[in-house]
């Protein structure tokens, strides 16, 4: 416990799923967090279930004036902004042929618009304070390809991209950014209906770690570097796969 005492988080898409659970843990921890999401009665709901120590905040992440207004409650709130956690993401499936141009720039907008304006609003607050740590949630689809996912996978590997870019230009300001590539996990997301048609008993049982993955697998790997623990860690790739990037497991000999 007591892993990051005294800092102050802001965690994008924290109204469900891996967002939710990145908040519950970085509290439970000891963070001061401030949730963001369009999905306001659920978030509001999460930060409630958190206590005194959490805030929700309106967070449209397409939006640099939504952005600037959760970091200003990040400040005015809890005095500082130490840790940002990029969460926020959609997912539209189809082949390059099939998938609109809407459908592509929606997920363009959200999933690497937003990140970069998350960075852009966080980055003068934690400059400020002398330190911080930008976590950006991107995904195995950031390492390697996946059929139907173009929009998807391309924002996760801009994602990947600019988390080094960043390191780069904030590392003697003493702010660590670092991107996180999870596997399959079990969320709202993984039960959408672009997936209804996909075995994912079968798939997860063919990882090296037979099962799917939950969103506190991830939230730990956000706390890792969220925490002074990760102090020599920035501008790298922490992947939470069950070895999906290694290859599957065939099937067993009789």
């Amino acid at each position: 416990m007591g892993r990051v005492d005294g800092k102050v988080a802001l965690v994008s898409g924290a109204a469900r799923g891996m967002g939710a659970a990145h908040a519950r843990l970085l509290s439970a921890e000891g963070a001061s967090v401030v949730l963001g999401d369009v999905l306001d009665d659920a978030g509001a709901v999460v930060a409630a279930g958190i206590g005194d120590r959490a805030r929700y905040q309106h967070l449209d992440v397409r939006n640099l004036d939504d952005w600037r207004r959760a970091v200003d409650l990040a400040v005015g709130t809890f005095g500082k902004l130490d840790v940002l956690v990029n969460n926020a993401g959609i997912l539209k499936t189809g082949s390059i042929e099939e998938l609109s141009v809407e459908d592509f720039t929606a997920v363009w907008e959200v999933n690497q618009l937003g990140v970069f304006l998350g960075m852009k609003a966080a980055i003068p607050a934690m400059r400020a304070a002398g330190s911080g740590s930008i976590v950006n949630i991107s995904s195995v689809g950031g390492i390697r390809g996946t059929p139907f996912m173009a929009a998807y996978g391309v924002t996760k590997w801009a994602v990947r991209g600019i988390t080094k870019t960043a390191a780069l230009e904030v590392g003697h300001d003493g702010i660590r950014v670092n991107s996180v590539h999870p596997g399959y996990i079990d969320t709202d997301m993984t039960r959408a209906p672009e997936f209804a048609g996909v075995d994912q008993e079968a798939f997860a049982a063919a990882l090296a770690v037979p099962r799917a993955g939950v969103p506190l697998d991830v939230a730990r790997m956000v706390l890792f570097l969220a925490s002074d623990e990760s102090a020599y860690c920035t501008g790298a790739e922490f992947v939470v796969d069950g070895g999906q990037t290694s290859g599957m497991v065939p099937p067993r000999r009789t």
